[in-house]
């Protein structure tokens, strides 16, 4: 099975977009899932595409001018992202934010819901 993300990544020197694929081989064959979801969070937005193969779940999540690529982690509940300094912690149609560079306890940086 072959897994293929496509995540914009903005130029820093220029304000165009680069699109890059990313492609993945995985074992087995699993039917790939995808989902797109957009997310109220205050006055900004996020925008996230599931991407789900199996047991191997990722999200590709558009926080501004920043992509972030995080993969399923264990939760007691919901679904649970981590990739760089963020976990995205989704629930129902809510979602958080976290920022691991603000310390463990610390709340989350966005509170979201998703835009319908």
């Amino acid at each position: 099975m072959r897994l293929s993300v496509t995540a914009i990544i903005l130029a820093a020197a220029t304000s165009a977009a680069m699109a890059s694929t990313v492609t993945l081989d995985l074992p087995g064959d699993a039917e790939v899932e995808r989902n797109a979801v957009d997310y109220g969070c205050g006055d900004q937005t996020v925008k996230a595409e599931y991407v789900n193969a199996g047991d191997n779940s990722i999200a590709v999540l558009t926080l501004g001018d920043r992509t972030v690529v995080a993969v399923t982690v264990l939760s007691a509940s919901g679904a649970k992202y981590a990739g760089q300094n963020y976990v995205w912690w989704t629930k129902g149609d809510n979602a958080d934010l976290y920022d691991l560079t603000k310390g463990e306890d610390a709340p989350a940086v966005m509170s979201c819901e998703v835009v319908k």
